[in-house]
């Protein structure tokens, strides 16, 4: 296959074009390492990684032999600005403080109680590590390549819902049991994918803040759940407080999200008005 020919097929035969050349490329080296390497964490981190390092490689090839452009990283919005760098820490900042006041409340109703951890700082830290990696992998995969590539042949609320969709079934795949017992996770993974990409949006397209938004929800579920900072209580069900002490599975964590998608939303159309009708 010619990839320069890629370019002028339909946006799912392109990706599934891209995902079968990155399976190939990583398959011959990971399998190896799930043989070798004993410890299931260690081959987790390596195996994904790796996946990580080869899709980066692969985007360099794609851009300059499918669509003739040699940054494609910047056309995602993988920018080196001083505003996308203030977007990432406004966006860090915003998804720690939405989360630790979701637990906030749910204490302030008497549902958690709060508990001291000796370790903090040290899991503070490693939260902030494993966040920002998460959220800088996850944007440039789901915000970053699939969107521009639903983006290239379909309309902006199209692509919206689609890479929306995408992103919460990925999040969402497991045993059929698993699915039905944790189903309110799937709305509001939905709602985050809505969200993340709205945030891009209302940033011009840059990603910092997408990013950052990620990092900070992770950031903080990282602290309270790794730290053991709340005790639950059984005072109401788990649907209202998250399934498995998962925020994003209960009532409680789609009403917050809800606030974090109107805003977003309304960020990304004042952007939109703003360049449609510049003041």
């Amino acid at each position: 296959m010619k990839l320069d020919r890629v370019a002028s097929y339909p946006a799912p035969i392109r990706l599934a074009t891209f995902l079968v050349i990155l399976l190939l490329l990583w398959l011959p080296i990971a399998a190896p390492i799930n043989f070798i390497v004993r410890d299931r964490n260690s081959v987790t981190i390596l195996t994904m990684g790796l996946l990580f390092v080869e899709f980066l490689l692969l985007l360099r090839i794609w851009g300059k032999k499918v669509y003739r452009q040699s940054h494609l990283l910047k056309n995602y919005g993988l920018v080196s600005t001083q505003q996308n760098f203030l977007d990432l820490l406004k966006g860090l900042d915003i998804g720690l403080v939405f989360t630790l006041g979701l637990f906030a409340i749910e204490g302030i109703f008497g549902w958690v109680i709060w508990q001291n951890s000796e370790q903090l700082p040290r899991i503070i830290l490693e939260g902030l590590i494993s966040a920002l990696g998460v959220g800088f992998a996850e944007e440039l995969v789901f915000r970053g390549w699939l969107l521009d590539e639903l983006q290239r042949d379909y309309r902006p609320n199209t692509a919206l819902w689609v890479d929306a969709i995408i992103f919460a079934s990925v999040h969402f795949l497991k045993s059929f049991n698993e699915m039905i017992r944790t189903l309110p996770t799937f709305p509001a993974l939905l709602l985050l994918g809505l969200t993340l990409v709205w945030a891009k949006r209302g940033s011009k397209g840059k990603l910092g803040l997408s990013i950052g938004l990620h990092a900070g929800l992770v950031w903080g579920y990282y602290i309270i759940n790794v730290g053991q900072l709340v005790k639950f209580f059984d005072r109401v069900p788990e649907w209202v407080t998250g399934i498995d002490k998962n925020p994003l599975a209960g009532v409680m964590g789609l009403l917050f999200l809800g606030v974090l998608a109107f805003w977003m939303r309304k960020r990304a159309k004042d952007t939109e008005s703003d360049r449609i009708f510049p003041k």
